[in-house]
């Protein structure tokens, strides 16, 4: 291997990254069908989503804290074991009352793997490979995009969304033994003390650079979440063509976060989370050009996907960058805010929907989407003052 190749466990930790971000997106792909197939409305089952980040937001940062010092080839591992046998247990379920406690268990795992893989790229890499060590990690969440939401979509207008679940779970079984093969023994980043935390929280750019990735979710998350039944409104895509319209949002987030890992080192992490954000803002302020024909609204995707996937592993970066030392922490309250974001998006999203609202999502996305661009300036500008 060169010397300034990556390391193969940072593979392994790429598509357990897929996984998860396959297994986060199954709900959305498969909305249509889910409340079909269980005769609930579009908000309710969108609550699946809002419960499973609320669980996702809050168990991050403690599951950080009770992790510490267990082996990560282990906790990882397992995390993904756990993943694949809720999913098969959420595929069986009868009915909406069993899913949707079985999909909250379901999502500890996202809680704990994607924080902890990157938490533990510090070790795995030298510092001067550490913002393309994360970004090529996050890489999984937007292969996701590519393969697995489309094909969750796919598979949910064809068999159904209990064989989209079934597909995660198996997934998430195979991959578990990459991941143990794969990742050392005895890689344990060093707990952090009640002191470092409180270092953590008491930082106000740091905090700040937080809070612009819960304003990112939630600016995407309040139409995103809802992406299959606005287009079967506004297009009248069933399952093929709604995969075929995740796969073109995939297949420009992929490349949007390729070019952000390459690039992310030479530009600086506050600027590539300038760029995303505003490509973001840019689809959300041209969406409903969308609505004349699907053309169009495949050509207002373009930015957005661009920006979507990438502007998460920025974050990260950045927020690797400002405080090594509080990597631990600051990681874990990153993917806190990221999913806190989701579950504020999809629960005010399904409120506009049930208010006979769906058309308006975007202007409310685009709106919180600036307030993110203005906080992450702030941040920076902050993080540039001595204190």
């Amino acid at each position: 291997m060169s010397r300034n190749a990556l390391p193969h466990s940072l593979w392994a930790l790429m598509v357990g990254n897929f996984v998860i971000g396959t297994g986060v997106m199954v709900v959305p792909g498969t909305l249509n069908d889910i409340s079909q197939s269980l005769a609930i409305s579009v908000p309710q089952a969108g609550q699946l989503i809002t419960a499973a980040a609320i669980l996702m937001g809050l168990g991050a940062p403690l599951f950080a804290g009770l992790v510490a010092g267990w082996d990560r080839r282990r906790l990882l591992t397992w995390s993904l074991i756990w993943y694949g046998l809720l999913h098969a247990a959420c595929a069986l379920a009868p009915n909406y009352a069993a899913l949707l406690p079985l999909r909250v268990l379901a999502v500890v795992s996202p809680a704990v793997f994607t924080p902890q893989a990157a938490a533990c790229i510090g070790l795995l890499v030298p510092p001067e490979q550490r913002g393309r060590g994360i970004t090529f990690v996050f890489l999984g969440w937007s292969v996701a995009s590519v393969m697995g939401m489309p094909l969750s979509a796919w598979i949910s207008g064809v068999l159904g969304w209990r064989w989209a679940f079934g597909l995660v779970a198996v997934m998430a079984l195979v991959v578990s033994v990459w991941v143990w093969r794969a990742v050392p023994n005895g890689v344990r980043p060093a707990a952090l003390s009640r002191e470092s935390w409180g270092q953590a929280l008491g930082s106000a750019p740091l905090m700040m650079a937080i809070g612009v990735t819960l304003l990112s979710a939630f600016s995407q998350f309040t139409l995103f979440s809802y992406f299959a039944p606005y287009f079967a409104q506004t297009h009248a895509l069933g399952g093929g063509g709604l995969s075929l319209l995740f796969l073109w949002f995939g297949a420009f987030g992929l490349l949007g976060n390729v070019l952000v890992s390459r690039s992310i080192d030479r530009m600086g992490a506050p600027r590539a989370v300038l760029l995303t954000l505003s490509l973001i803002a840019l689809s959300l302020l041209a969406w409903p050009l969308g609505r004349s024909s699907i053309w169009m609204q495949a050509l207002v995707l373009i930015p957005w996907a661009l920006g979507c996937f990438s502007a998460n592993s920025a974050q990260q970066a950045r927020l690797v960058q400002m405080s090594p030392v509080l990597a631990p922490a600051t990681v874990a309250l990153n993917s806190s805010a990221m999913y806190s974001g989701q579950a504020l998006g999809a629960g005010l999203g399904g409120v506009m929907i049930a208010q006979g609202y769906m058309l308006d999502l975007h202007w409310m996305g685009l709106a919180v989407a600036l307030l993110a661009i203005g906080l992450s300036q702030w941040a920076g500008r902050r993080a540039r003052t001595p204190a």
